[in-house]
């Protein structure tokens, strides 16, 4: 049965599968970033419960010895007492020690076997984490390095889009300051002359209005 680890690492390459590519390229995509983020984020939060199962797998090495020891120990119990009771007749005495030599010397043999395969089965299972541990912590660097080499390489090129535009926007406005001047010139010669032209008809409004008032004063002398 997969690991939940395993599970939210098949899910993200899944999902890095289904992404579109980058237009004009066969290697980059565009990504969710949300949705990406989510999956990282239940994926850091379950790798410290995945590596604690299996520091406890690694720890049960010390219970396994102990177990191998424990039967060790009732072997060689169990042969001490056969021979106790081998030697307790005077008849068979010497037959009793080479026998219970003997059992004891099969019983240290096999207790110390158990212990050399406990060992060597509790170093295989600490081996087996170890190597599982590094290669789900490398399959979640590789999907972290590949998202963020992404994100730079998106980021980059709008930036250099938004350079282009701005150096053709310069240009555009270097293009035109010739035409620019002109027409502030022309603007400024048009305000100079409408100036003018105000000035000449508040003169010539005021000349009109000397004449009348210089009428007037006529026509009140004719009446006297």
């Amino acid at each position: 049965m997969s690991s939940r680890i395993e599970q939210i690492i098949e899910e993200i390459e899944e999902y890095v599968d289904s992404c579109k590519y980058q237009p004009l390229s066969t290697t980059k995509i565009v990504v969710n970033k949300e949705e990406l983020e989510e999956l990282l984020r239940e994926l850091r939060l379950k790798t410290p419960d995945e590596i604690k199962r299996y520091q406890k797998i690694i720890n049960n090495k010390d219970a396994i010895l102990e177990d191998a020891q424990t039967k060790a120990d009732g072997l060689l119990a169990e042969a001490q007492a056969r021979a106790q009771e081998m030697v307790t007749e005077h008849e068979v005495m010497q037959r009793a020690y080479a026998l219970s030599n003997e059992t004891i010397n099969a019983s240290n043999k096999q207790a110390q076997d158990i212990l050399d395969q406990a060992t060597q089965d509790a170093n295989d299972i600490r081996l087996s984490a170890i190597t599982y541990t590094d290669e789900m912590l490398a399959n979640i660097e590789a999907v972290i390095q590949e998202t963020l080499d992404n994100a730079g390489a998106k980021y980059g090129i709008f930036l250099d889009a938004l350079q282009s535009c701005a150096n053709v926007v310069t240009q555009n406005r270097k293009e035109l300051a010739p035409q620019t001047a002109q027409a502030a010139a022309m603007t400024s010669s048009y305000e100079t002359a409408s100036t003018a032209s105000a000035a000449l008809e508040e003169e010539e409004k005021e000349e009109e209005d000397e004449e009348l008032d210089e009428l007037d004063e006529l026509d009140d002398l004719d009446e006297e």
